[in-house]
Formats: C-alpha cells, structure tokens, sequence
C-alpha cells in the first residue's frame, strides 16, 4: 500500500510508516506549499492514499467531484506528535483492506470510513 502525506502531517508518522516499511510520499520533503489539487491529483494518479490534516480535500472529493485513491483525514488534536505516529500507524495496519478509495477520519481512538 502506498500513500502520500501532506505537508501537513507530522514526520514522526511519516517516520513511523517507513519504518513499517510503508511507502510514504511527502509532500513536506518534496515539493513544499503545492496546492491542494494537484496534490490529490498526484496521489490519485500513484495509486496512493493522501495522509492529511486538511479538511479542504474533502470539499474537493464531495463538492467538486475530484478523483482520488482514498483519503485518511486526521483529528488528532490533544495527543503529542509520538502518541499520533502511533495511533496513525495502528489503525492503518488494522484497517488497511478498508483505507482504498475511501474518505477516512481517524480521531481520538477511533477510525470513521466511508
């Protein structure tokens, strides 16, 4: 499974997805400050999952129809940046059959996919 992380998105959960041997894009290390389309379109297109914490990309997927390969949309305010690599990483793996061509919210212990 591949996926792509928006800028926005800790590097500790970037790390941590690597180091489960997940192939991890980042926005943040490869092309900073793109916006928000192209990068949907660029994970649409890899066949990649779009890691963010930016609530816009759902207005891009529902409202306006974008193409995308799944999105996990992460609230996860009141954790530290450890704490959310480790949430992140174990309900990726718990879910993963699930995640593909699905809008997922991973909040406070849980994981919403639709």
């Amino acid at each position: 499974m591949k996926f792509l992380a928006d800028e926005g998105v800790d590097r500790s959960i970037v790390e941590e997805l690597r180091n489960s041997g997940l192939d991890v894009w980042y926005v943040a290390e490869q092309a900073p400050s793109t916006e928000d389309e192209i990068i949907l379109e660029k994970a649409s297109t890899e066949n990649r999952i779009l890691i963010t914490r930016d609530k816009d990309f759902g207005e891009l997927i529902y409202r306006l129809h974008r193409m995308h390969s799944g999105v996990i949309l992460l609230r996860l305010e009141g954790y530290d940046t450890n704490q959310r690599a480790d949430l992140v990483c174990k309900l990726i793996k718990e879910y993963n059959d699930r995640l593909r061509n699905s809008f997922s919210v991973i909040q406070k212990g849980m994981i919403r996919i639709r």
